[in-house]
């Protein structure tokens, strides 16, 4: 141990440090009082002495290559609005792919935008999107971990128009809805202008080129230098919320009789920006239920816990500001709070993100290493999550970490550090290590016993990681080297979990783990044919747990080949060693209480979008898989498949299937569908009418357990909902839904839960 965290401080802060190279494209913005009607009609008048570039550079599929269409960008500021015009040239105007969709949802269609890395240090980009119809996309572009959000939402103003030739977008983003440093200086901020242009290829073309063979993004935008009397203005906004709703459930194995609750409702949401640079946010008695119907997931043969994404509001606004290398902060372990409070932001080199809220009840993970579980404690807790980065260069950052969850008969409590060191244009290390202390309820280990934990089977894993009165502390950390050439990749990865950490406000499902994964690939890139990239790759990993005892080994290969009507394709091959269930229940050792199993598999995907009205997928996995109830080695063929259709401009339906069969014993063990289907028309920009039906069925062949199972189960979920968005804060929710089951005791599928919703906000600027 003491070892490798010698390794792990060597190598965080012994790299020598190499400055990037400084990108050339430079623009300059001008300073005007010209009055512009955002309305998607192109008038030279209005934009008299705008400063203008040229999109010219195919910056993917291909390597800045000439475009095939010509785009004309003209922008200028007033010192507290941004404007922009995208004249968005077509040889084949009657191909544009523009569709009428909800906000956010632009992706597969056409359309235009401009980047914002106001501190010019490519870690953080704003990004405003707009299609030919008008339709916003906004998000943050986080360099630091790869990621792309776009949960951040700005109240800002765009049209879009279709033309003879092509289409014109407009824009005003007010500079108050991003960080700055405010001064009487000028300003250099890095920006792209981006047109995304789908046909054959989905071409993205900018006005700056882009080396493959850098593999920071943000790094190479272009810059923008002007701004000098830029000021945030007023930046307060109250959003008041009014909820009402019923909701009934009942017991169907009993008189069946439904239960009414009835829920109203009034909250406030508040938004101020403190300073150019920290950003206040607040919610007082918030209905924090989701709106929309998480994605369906079958989980079947699964001892894990399943991830669903944050979609509540109050959460993923700014959640960049709290992401590291683990996945610490995970808010949708917070379920039902009567207040939250968040301070988010960046002063010079320092970024800091912190958030309190209370929760009326306290669930969180019990990890393990061949499984996990949730704990549901009825108690009032408190939930606290703090995060800071010093960026001591652009290519030095150092980060500290803490999260809180503290309840009458619980607390956990998390620190941690992280590092990340750019250490060339094609080499990025990174690092974190957290310390975690946790105290659990006195009866939670009673719980995760089948019956009252007097006989070895009566045992879970859940329960022996939980069979203590006394605080438990422990190490996790992550190791992460990564090169990214033009033309080949390395990645190496060492992760120590120790058996006593516990990270409960974040998704760690797995503890009591030692892993190594070492992997690579090559690409070849082509302009000249029908495909236009094919890579190679694969990587090899092994995982043990604390007493060194072997969990898992595994090597992977996979070929893949980009190319025409945006298709994708890929087969892989995958050679896995691994351990099943314990054989005395009673003991969390691996060594002669497991036995060890062989997986082969081989799996292949594809997906394309032809044109404008469909796009498909599919994924097929044949091979060995472990019984997991069973505890012995079966057949598996596992299937995805979709297709989203785009009917017209309103319209859109997206289904998506998964299959699962499984024989073991040389018998059938199960045969599991899962169905979600999407239908939404959407009337302009602002409205839609969404149908969300979600079906799952599974037959087991219960003679091949070696328990008592169900033979059959089905679900049942629906839900309609009508929405209208103004504006980011100011909408309108109003739905119904219910779900339905059934198993060997009913003899069709039976509701057992109705509800209709209703939400009204209101974005206030005093």
């Amino acid at each position: 141990m003491q070892y490798q965290l010698a390794w792990f401080a060597v190598l965080c802060f012994s790299f020598s440090i190499q400055a990037s190279e400084q990108n050339t494209s430079q623009l300059s913005i001008p300073n005007l009082d010209n009055h512009v009607s955002i309305d998607g009609v192109y008038s030279e008048d209005e934009w008299t002495n705008a400063a203008e570039t040229n999109l010219n550079f195919v910056t993917r599929p291909f390597e800045n290559t000439a475009p095939p269409v010509r785009t004309q960008v003209k922008f200028f500021e007033n010192g507290t609005e941004l404007l922009v015009v995208f004249i968005a040239k077509d040889p084949n105007p009657q191909a544009i792919r523009a569709f009428l969709r909800d906000r956010d949802t632009n992706a597969g269609g056409e359309f235009v935008g401009v980047k914002l890395d106001t501190y010019n240090d490519g870690r953080l980009a704003y990004q405003f999107f707009v299609n030919p119809l008008g339709v916003q996309t906004d998000s943050i572009e986080n360099e630091m971990t790869g990621s792309e959000s776009s949960s951040w939402n700005g109240i800002w103003d765009s049209a879009g128009q279709l033309t003879s030739d092509g289409y014109v977008v407009e824009m005003r983003i007010p500079l108050r809805l991003m960080n700055f440093q405010e001064s009487n200086e000028i300003k250099t901020w890095g920006v792209e202008f981006v047109r995304f242009y789908p046909r054959v290829d989905n071409y993205r073309i900018s006005q700056v080129p882009f080396d493959r063979d850098n593999s920071c993004n943000l790094c190479q935008m272009g810059s923008v230098s002007g701004f000098k009397d830029a000021k945030q203005g007023a930046n307060l906004v109250l959003a008041p919320t009014v909820v009402a709703g019923v909701n009934r459930n009942r017991d169907v194995f009993g008189d069946r009789e439904w239960d009414y609750q009835r829920n109203q409702e009034v909250g406030l949401d508040i938004n101020w920006g403190i300073t150019p640079e920290l950003t206040f946010s607040g919610t007082l008695n918030p209905d924090f239920s989701q709106v929309e119907a998480d994605q369906a997931q079958l989980n079947i043969n699964n001892n894990f816990a399943l991830f669903n994404d944050e979609q509540r509001p109050f959460f993923v606004e700014n959640e960049e500001y709290f992401s590291s290398l683990q996945n610490l902060v995970y808010t949708r372990n917070i379920n039902a709070p009567d207040y939250g409070a968040k301070l988010t932001g960046r002063v010079e080199n320092h970024s800091i993100g912190v958030f309190v809220a209370n929760d009326v009840s306290t669930s969180f993970l019990v990890p393990g290493n061949l499984g996990s579980s949730v704990a549901t404690l009825k108690q009032d807790s408190v939930n606290f999550a703090g995060r800071y980065r010093y960026d001591y260069s652009d290519d030095v950052s150092l980060g500290l970490v803490t999260t809180v969850r503290d309840s009458d008969d619980y607390r956990n409590i998390v620190n941690g550090v992280d590092t990340r060191l750019r250490i060339s244009e094609q080499d990025t290390v990174r690092a974190q290590i957290v310390h975690s202390a946790t105290d659990y309820a006195p009866d939670l280990f009673e719980r995760f016993c089948n019956r009252d934990c007097s006989q070895e089977s009566d045992f879970t894993e859940a329960a022996l990681r939980t069979q203590t009165q006394d605080t438990i502390k422990g190490l996790s950390y992550r190791l992460q080297y990564e090169r990214d050439t033009r033309n080949y990749f390395l990645n190496a990865r060492r992760e120590v979990t120790e058996a006593d950490f516990r990270g409960d406000l974040g998704f760690i499902s797995n503890v009591d783990r030692q892993l190594y994964v070492f992997g690579g690939g090559y690409r070849w890139w082509n302009e000249d044919s029908w495909w236009n990239r094919i890579q190679i790759n694969g990587d090899w990993d092994i995982t043990h747990n604390d007493q060194g005892e072997l969990i898992e080994k595994e090597l992977e290969a996979e070929f893949n080949i980009t190319g025409d009507l945006q298709s994708y394709f890929e087969i892989g091959y995958d050679q896995r060693t691994r351990v099943g269930l314990r054989e005395n229940r009673a003991s969390l050792a691996i060594d002669g209480n497991t036995t060890q199993f062989e997986e082969r598999s081989a799996s292949a995907y594809f997906e394309m979008q032809p044109n404008g009205l469909i796009e498909f997928y599919g994924f097929l996995r044949v091979g060995d898989r472990v019984d997991l109830v069973n505890n012995r080695l079966g057949d598996q063929v596992y299937a995805e498949q979709g297709v989203d259709l785009n009917i017209g401009t309103h319209l859109r339906v997206s289904l998506d299937h998964t299959y699962s069969e499984l024989d073991s014993a040389e018998q059938p063990l199960f045969i599991a569908n899962l169905l979600d289907t999407r239908i939404t028309y959407q009337f302009d920009p602002r409205q839609f009418l969404r149908l969300i039906l979600a079906y799952s069925d599974i037959q087991r062949n219960a003679d091949n357990y070696a328990i008592d199972v169900q033979s059959k189960s089905r679900d049942l979920g629906f839900q309609l909902l009508y929405s209208y968005k103004l504006n980011p804060l100011t909408k309108f929710f109003v739905g119904y839904s219910q779900s339905a089951f059934d198993n060997d005791n009913l003899e069709e599928l039976v509701a057992d839960n109705q509800s209709v919703f209703m939400k009204f906000s209101y974005g206030w600027l005093p």
